[in-house]
């Protein structure tokens, strides 16, 4: 199994988006067939070097990660949102 961790800086302008982004990253539980598990968690803590939301989703293989990342769903809508509010991502990949 593989986690493929994201965690995102919204804008300034976009902080509002925070719980919408979460309920549009937890929409692809269903819309994208190569997740296994899906997780979304609001940092609480809010410090200067924080990021403002999670993402972990568990997929069988890093080819089924290749798939996620070319899914429609996932680069049509989800991205598209992350990318109109978010400055900044950092992603990790790794075999559990």
């Amino acid at each position: 199994m593989i986690k493929h961790v994201v965690v995102f800086k919204f804008k300034e302008e976009s902080k509002n988006q925070i719980t919408q982004a979460k309920e549009v990253l937890m929409s692809m539980e269903g819309n994208v067939p190569t997740i296994k598990g899906i997780e979304v968690n609001i940092d609480e803590l809010k410090s200067s070097r924080s990021f403002d939301i999670m993402l972990t989703v568990t997929l069988e293989s890093f080819e089924a990660l290749e798939e996620y990342q070319l899914d429609p769903y996932h680069s049509g809508v989800v991205k598209t949102f992350m990318n109109m509010h978010t400055e900044r991502s950092v992603a990790i990949d790794f075999t559990v």
